[in-house]
């Protein structure tokens, strides 16, 4: 693993010039991505905090190029890979072949990387491949590395994951399981643009315009970034606050503080990983504006993207029409 060689003065200028390097990504990204604000922080905001985003949204919403842009503006390698039915482990892993020894005279097995070995990885409609292929993608993600023919082999770093999901078009998708959907730190939905986005769009992209982009953070900034983030401190309160706002979430609680309305429309809960992921993401988002540490409201603001694919509703919420977006802000308010 490569380590970071980058040095601040103390932690207060390092997260002075988080500030500075997060508006100067933010001016270079908007050159060829015209709105998606929250998108664009909160797939930034899970760099900064090693996590993993499932971006869901329809066709044409420029996710792809939402990712290629990020990948040149943090001068990161960047791979994409088009999940198919018939995409297998290997095709996305890498392979050994059998190839001539250096000293020319015996064969040996040699490993070919795969396409997931690059810093930031695009899969496109992940859940479009068989569960095989989707447990590997995942195992790399979570233990940031991979072991072909018993032999292990380091993921790049920074290693990022955006896994894209098509939220219209079911007929020959395999689900993520629940317990595969939890190692995302955020769950990112795309809406459409705006009348006055879409015609700047429109304008940006049928004419002769192309964007120059600048190179804004090195890979060993990004590490030394996302120890930062680690370094954050976190008052008690808000460490409690988090905690609390998950464990609202569970209907199956011994204790006599369940809430009726999480009874009446959750069927699980969130686990303890989106505690954790609630006080980073609280940690970064409060470090990006310019905050030396979280308060309750940096939880507040990360809280729907990392709780909304850990809460599955019930029959009930189904049939009254009660979203995972309600259940959240009611939870929010109280």
């Amino acid at each position: 693993m490569e380590e970071a060689k980058i040095s601040f003065e103390s932690d207060v200028k390092a997260v002075d010039s988080l500030v500075e390097k997060y508006g100067a990504l933010r001016k270079e990204i908007a050159k060829v991505i015209v709105g998606q604000d929250d998108v664009i922080q909160e797939v930034l905001i899970s760099i900064f905090s090693r996590g993993h985003c499932l971006l869901i949204g329809v066709p044409g919403l420029a996710k792809t190029l939402l990712v290629n842009t990020i990948s040149k503006t943090l001068g990161l390698g960047y791979s994409r890979i088009q999940f198919t039915p018939d995409l297998m482990p290997s095709d996305i892993l890498g392979t050994e072949i059998l190839d001539m020894a250096d000293n020319s005279q015996t064969r040996e097995f040699r490993f070919i990387k795969g396409p997931l070995f690059a810093n930031i990885i695009l899969a496109d409609e992940i859940n479009r491949c068989p569960p095989k292929t989707q447990a590997a993608l995942l195992e790399a993600m979570e233990e940031r590395a991979v072991t072909v023919a018993g032999k292990r082999y380091e993921m790049g770093n920074p290693f990022f994951v955006l896994a894209t999901q098509n939220p219209i078009e079911q007929e020959g998708t395999y689900p993520l399981p629940e317990a595969q959907l939890d190692r995302f730190m955020f769950n990112v939905w795309l809406d459409y643009p705006t009348v006055q986005q879409e015609l700047k769009v429109v304008k940006q992209t049928t004419g002769d315009y192309v964007a120059e982009l600048n190179e804004i953070l090195s890979a060993e900034e990004i590490i030394a970034y996302q120890k930062l983030i680690r370094k954050i401190p976190v008052p008690d309160n808000v460490t409690e606050y988090a905690v609390k706002l998950t464990t609202s979430t569970r209907p199956g609680r011994n204790d006599q503080d369940v809430d009726d309305y999480v009874k009446s429309y959750i069927s699980w809960g969130a686990g303890p990983r989106a505690s954790q992921y609630l006080i980073l993401g609280a940690k970064c988002h409060a470090a990006i504006n310019g905050k030396y540490s979280p308060d309750i409201e940096d939880v507040q603001a990360v809280a729907k993207p990392i709780l909304r694919h850990r809460l599955i509703r019930n029959y009930k919420a189904e049939a009254n029409g009660v979203s995972v977006e309600d259940i959240i802000e009611n939870l929010l308010k109280r």
